[in-house]
């Protein structure tokens, strides 16, 4: 349920809403170089309420995001609270988008499972397109330039290479979706996936070999994938920026958390070199959205201060 906003509240929120976006356009300019654009990843909070039992209540998270410069966020399904609605459930996605219209802020992205995309059923993978088709509807309806989405779940008495190959195919299909709406489907593997390697990774993205279908590019998955060396940046060359479709930013250590996922860590805290990531993003001609993902880092405002930061020191920098 919305927060309630009164007449003049609305209208302060709206008239800084639009003084960020006249900022922004001045900021840049005719003819001017466009500069990334940031958001803050609900998953933190979500993973945050989840691990550490804190509460954090979506209007300050969006008031935080907004008074820091932010320009939008990623969703995920099951938080604040339910799932997204369905793509022809128009009250609901206006009063959705109107959330984040009230902070100056969009939502650029929306983030999806895909165990489905590689089950060795015919009939489950159709199923999974289906239901991504009415994703990609509603991401088109609320403004989103992305759909992200996550293929864990097992090979379910397949091998690997067919897995592999069965996830490629059906990536094709939604890049395929995807790109009629003018959206790019961007999709991230981890080491608790069966799909956890610099060549699975590598492997998905040839194989599927679509316009719209690109890869996220995370610091602290990148470098396990890249024998946890510090240096992620050296996968991302690999990978070429011009495969990447949007980023999920943060540091990391090398290790996972509770033996799970990648660790997630401010700027600074971990012991990659933020910065060069970032100038092979700029040099290699990325200009998309920037997340701060807070995966289950204790303090996610810490994190999105440090790493926003970072971003802008960055663009400055390179």
């Amino acid at each position: 349920m919305l927060p309630p906003v009164n007449r003049r509240t609305a209208l302060r929120l709206a008239a800084s809403s639009l003084a960020a976006s006249t900022f922004t356009l001045k900021a840049e300019g005719p003819g001017r170089e466009p500069k990334w654009k940031t958001a803050v990843g609900l998953n933190g909070f979500q993973s945050g309420t989840r691990k550490y039992g804190k509460n954090y209540p979506i209007w300050e998270v969006l008031d935080f995001a907004s008074r820091q410069g932010f320009e939008g966020v990623e969703l995920v399904a099951d938080w604040p609270s339910g799932g997204y609605p369905a793509a022809d459930e128009t009250d609901r996605i206006r009063a959705l988008k109107r959330l984040y219209d009230l902070f100056g802020l969009r939502v650029f992205s929306i983030q999806l499972g895909a165990d489905g995309a590689f089950d060795p059923s015919e009939a489950a993978r159709k199923a999974w397109l289906h239901e991504f088709r009415d994703r990609a509807r509603l991401a088109k309806a609320i403004g989103c330039d992305c759909l992200g989405v996550w293929p864990g779940g097992g090979l379910r008495g397949q091998t690997l290479d067919q897995a592999i190959d069965l996830l490629a195919r059906t990536f094709r299909e939604a890049g395929k979706i995807a790109g009629d709406l003018g959206l790019l489907v961007c999709f991230e593997i981890e080491p608790v996936f069966v799909f956890n390697t610099a060549d699975h990774y590598l492997r998905i993205l040839h194989g599927a070999d679509h316009p719209a279908l690109k890869g996220i590019y995370d610091p602290s998955h990148f470098d396990q994938m890249n024998g946890a060396t510090g240096r992620p940046e050296e996968l991302l060359q690999r990978v070429g920026v011009s495969s990447i479709g949007y980023v999920h930013f943060c540091d990391t250590d090398g290790t996972l958390r509770d033996g799970a996922t990648s660790k997630h860590l401010a700027c600074g805290d971990g012991k990659t070199d933020c910065a060069k990531g970032l100038s092979v993003l700029k040099q290699g001609g990325f200009r998309g959205w920037i997340m701060v993902d807070e995966w289950e880092v204790p303090d996610p405002y810490d994190a999105c201060r440090k790493c926003k930061r970072a971003i802008d020191q960055a663009w400055q920098d390179s």
